[in-house]
């Protein structure tokens, strides 16, 4: 059927309302609609979202199918209400050239599980040393227009305003995965009382701050943009809010890990917990809670990081860094955000589709659920509790830092562009 009634949803959690789909469009939201024609949903009172946005996903195809494919991060982002994600240039080869982000970009539209926007790196096979084809990848099929040597930072000030400057030219912009290398040789985890007490390497706080006090300083010299991904520190969280103050043009995200957990569960010794930037303090998940609610933080992005059984089965120092995080993100910030007051649902809303659609310019996401827009949406029911299972996850990868971990709230349904991806939990 080309017409979907959901009957009874709660609009960005408010009151109970009715939404007809017509087609790839939103037709009619009210109360009482007609369903002759339709196909009904019955809602019960979940909760109705715009499509869930991803600013910063790794698909990991091409080069690493065994931790990821186009296919299985794509199903993956629709299991937890996704209908677009930006996918990090770290592939295999990198997505340097507009051969590689058009490449990507077909498999998503092949796929059509979600929209995948790729993400183009900044230099030349992410070594920080030359600018990649910027303009070129924009131009591209793909229309490129957030670049990032994410997994790297662009360490180099005189790369990194070059890179400014050519983005700025189109709108785009640089998204900078902030740590000074030379401050991090070594590091294993955050550097504290637990990192001296286990004797692992510390990755001081300084090594973020450093660099993006550094960045918006140069985003306020040129005049362009710059987005910092997966923000961790209280001290980041004060040089963004300054920067904020004095008009310069930063956006910056923090992941659900960095939202619920800390440092002290590396105590276990368990691979799972291994992130880049790694987990911090309470006092450092206490600020980006506050800075996520008062919008000084933009956006949450889930850094969804997979990687194949054997990189994170073995001894804490071998292991690789990342988390998968797209299937259990909303529930995450569920209870990190909405449960404890700090956002209602409309702000649910903002911080995981609107804004972050704004920031990568995602064309028909992250719009008002409201008729005559594309039918782009996700379905929650907020009142279910559950533990993660990651055996059920549609992610080719398992390391998940929630496995066993009771969460609230699950995404019943996505719709993309009408066509639904996912139904009572369920791919399509």
């Amino acid at each position: 059927m080309s017409k979907i009634l959901i009957r009874g949803a709660k609009v960005l959690g408010g009151e109970p309302q009715d939404v007809l789909i017509d087609g790839e469009t939103i037709a009619e939201v009210g109360v009482g609609l007609s369903a002759e024609g339709a196909e009904v949903v019955e809602a019960g009172g979940k909760v109705l979202l715009p499509g869930l946005v991803d600013l910063h996903t790794h698909l990991r195809e091409p080069g690493r199918e065994d931790s990821e494919t186009v296919l299985t991060g794509t199903r993956a982002a629709a299991s937890g209400g996704y209908t677009a994600v930006f996918a990090m240039a770290n592939t295999f080869p990198v997505a340097d050239t507009a051969g590689v982000v058009e490449q990507v970009y077909r498999l998503g539209q092949e796929h059509g599980y979600c929209d995948v926007q790729p993400i183009g790196a900044v230099t030349v096979g992410l070594e920080g040393r030359k600018l990649a084809e910027l303009g070129a990848m924009h131009e591209s099929a793909a229309g490129v227009t957030v670049f990032s040597d994410d997994g790297k930072c662009v360490d180099d000030a005189v790369i990194m305003r070059r890179a400014l400057e050519y983005v700025k030219a189109f709108g785009g912009v640089v998204a900078q995965h902030a740590q000074e290398p030379r401050l991090t040789e070594g590091a294993q985890m955050n550097e504290g009382v637990v990192s001296a007490e286990l004797g692992l390497g510390g990755w001081p706080a300084v090594a973020e701050e450093s660099v993006i006090a550094r960045d918006v300083l140069l985003a306020e010299h040129v005049g362009s943009r710059v987005h910092i991904c997966h923000l961790s520190t209280a001290g980041s969280v004060e040089i963004v809010r300054w920067a904020k103050s004095r008009g310069i043009q930063v956006t910056a995200e923090v992941t659900p890990h960095h939202l619920l957990l800390t440092d002290e569960l590396v105590r276990t010794y368990n691979p799972v917990y291994k992130v880049n930037p790694p987990l911090r303090t309470e006092r450092d998940v206490h600020a980006l809670r506050e800075a996520l609610a008062d919008g000084t933080i933009d956006i949450v992005a889930t850094d969804h990081a997979p990687h194949p059984h054997e990189d994170k089965d073995c001894e804490w120092a071998a292991a690789a860094m990342g988390m998968v995080g797209l299937e259990t993100a909303l529930s995450v910030v569920q209870e990190t955000m909405v449960d404890t007051g700090l956002l209602d649902w409309a702000g649910v809303a903002d911080r995981m589709s609107v804004k972050p659609a704004q920031i990568g310019q995602a064309t028909g996401h992250g719009r008002p659920v409201s008729a005559g827009e594309p039918a782009n949406l996700t379905l929650v029911d907020t009142e279910y509790r559950g533990s993660v299972d990651p055996a059920g996850f549609a992610s080719r990868s398992r390391n998940t830092p929630y496995e066993g971990r009771e969460l609230p709230g699950r995404v019943t349904h996505t719709w993309l562009r009408g066509k639904a991806t996912l139904v009572d939990g369920k791919l399509t």
